[in-house]
């Protein structure tokens, strides 16, 4: 069985991204990267990263439903598998799939209507 393995990444519409980015670096001393975000790598039984960003409040970015403010990432073991799993269980997902750098990337939406991403990472990420 297919299952998540972690959190890959909280992502969320700003109506200023670069000032909430100063405001957190400020308050709470998060180490923003040079492309705005927060990458906390853990390890243990399944090592990888978290990321942390804001996108701009009318970003395109991930096909976010206009009146929802975030997208969870979810890391998981085997993408084809748990989308099989999901629409086995009635669960509406996208047909297509995406590949990058990163890895691959499906979706699924949850039962309030939340785009929830769904990433298996390439090895080594």
């Amino acid at each position: 069985m297919a299952q998540a393995t972690g959190i890959g990444g909280v992502f969320f519409r700003s109506e200023n991204p670069e000032a909430l980015r100063d405001w957190y670096v400020e308050h709470l001393g998060l180490p923003i990267d040079d492309e705005g975000f927060v990458v906390v790598w853990w390890g243990g039984e399944v090592s990888g990263s978290t990321v942390w960003g804001p996108f701009p409040s009318d970003t395109s970015a991930f096909e976010w439903p206009p009146d929802k403010q975030w997208m969870i990432n979810y890391r998981v073991d085997d993408l084809d598998q748990m989308l099989v799993q999901l629409r086995d269980a009635g669960v509406d997902t996208a047909d297509d799939t995406f590949e990058d750098v990163n890895g691959r990337f499906g979706h699924c939406w949850d039962p309030e209507g939340n785009r929830v991403q769904l990433w298996q990472p390439h090895p080594g990420m």
